[in-house]
């Protein structure tokens, strides 16, 4: 079992940026590729970005390519999300996932991933 925990949302004017922890217990993250993905009032929850178990490539949603970085210290167990240059339409509860191995075939999806934290919100006002 992993047991995931996102923090550090919060509310940050547009153009601003922040930086989201999900710290991981019960299992190293080093074989497990890593998603994030977001939910906003009255939509379905979305893939953001993530970053495969082995090479650590990276993959973004094109809402957040070139605003967002995903990246991993395994050696923390924890990955990152920082995020610049926000927008209002960030808005959201970020989740941070986990699949065991994962393929970039398949990080996309939500039902790929078996282990989800229970999110942080980040407000981003006007």
């Amino acid at each position: 079992q992993v047991q995931l925990v996102e923090s550090w949302g919060g509310l940050v004017q547009a153009g601003g940026s922040l930086r989201l922890s999900c710290a991981a217990s019960g299992r190293t993250l080093s074989t497990y590729t890593m998603g994030w993905f977001r939910q906003a009032p009255g939509k379905e929850r979305e893939f953001v970005a993530a970053i495969l178990w082995r090479g650590s490539s990276t993959y973004y949603s094109d809402s957040v390519k070139g605003r967002f970085t995903i990246s991993r210290d395994n050696t923390k167990n924890t990955v990152y999300l920082q995020m610049n240059s926000l927008k209002n339409e960030d808005s959201a509860v970020y989740y941070c996932a986990a699949v065991l191995l994962g393929t970039a075939q398949i990080i996309q999806r939500e039902a790929s991933y078996n282990y989800w934290g229970q999110g942080t919100q980040v407000t981003v006002s006007s």
